[in-house]
């Protein structure tokens, strides 16, 4: 089942006080140049267990397809319930495949050229309250991944944005600890175990271009087993990706 009450949460966590929307549109375009100043440093630094002398020893791999890339990302960061001493994987999309880049947490902070940081089961944008870019996403229920060969007509995009004004993080729907709402929440839930949704994501980068993507593994080996029967796979947080730019 589609995780569907996270991107209910993601369209009211992106209303802001005045009743306005963060939400992005257009497509093409370079949207934005120079890094925006990030507010709530410290709690963001202290509730997502970053780290700013150390880079991840996540491994980022790809596969071309030809029309899609399917990619690996270890974002195991030192294993079940160690993820707090260790720091974020941080990756950009290329013409060539994911790219991993080698930063560390409060390097990122001030830095564009990432696009996507995974830790766990978390993916951050680079943009609103989780990083000093422009990178926005949408979640696109009523399609499958192959369906979408280019941007719908309409489409909202949505930044990250999981702090209230008094720097009150917003969690999601999954009952876990530190889990902010972010805006790519819906590609899990959690029934006992993460397991996938299948929704796949728009994901509109500084420059304009805009990405399709899809989560189809969180383990290495039984996604499955946690989908069907809520029972955990094995070596989780070896995140398995499809994703192409859109024309």
């Amino acid at each position: 089942m589609r995780n569907l009450i996270p991107l209910l949460l993601i369209v009211s966590a992106c209303a802001n006080a005045d009743g306005s929307s963060d939400a992005l549109t257009g497509a093409g375009e370079l949207r934005c140049e120079e890094p925006a100043d990030l507010t709530c440093l410290d709690e963001l630094i202290l509730r997502l267990g970053m780290h700013g002398d150390r880079v991840s020893e996540g491994v980022v791999t790809s596969v071309d397809h030809g029309d899609y890339f399917e990619s690996t990302v270890d974002a195991r960061a030192g294993g079940f319930g160690q993820s707090d001493n260790n720091p974020w994987l941080y990756v950009r999309f290329t013409e060539q495949g994911l790219e991993k880049v080698e930063i560390d947490d409060e390097t990122a902070l001030e830095d564009m050229t990432w696009h996507l940081a995974a830790k766990r089961f978390i993916l951050r944008l680079n943009g609103g309250t989780s990083g000093p870019s422009c990178v926005g996403a949408a979640p696109v229920l009523e399609r499958d991944f192959e369906d979408l060969t280019q941007v719908p007509d309409g489409v909202r995009f949505f930044q990250d944005d999981f702090m209230l004004e008094d720097c009150t993080i917003i969690n999601d729907s999954s009952g876990l600890p530190d889990s902010p709402q972010v805006a790519l929440s819906a590609w899990w839930s959690y029934p006992g175990c993460v397991a996938t949704s299948g929704v796949p994501f728009l994901i509109q980068l500084e420059d304009g271009r805009t990405v399709r993507l899809v989560v189809d593994r969180y383990y290495a080996q039984g996604q499955e087993t946690c989908n069907v029967h809520n029972n955990p796979g094995r070596d989780g947080a070896l995140l398995g990706w499809r994703w192409s730019f859109l024309p």
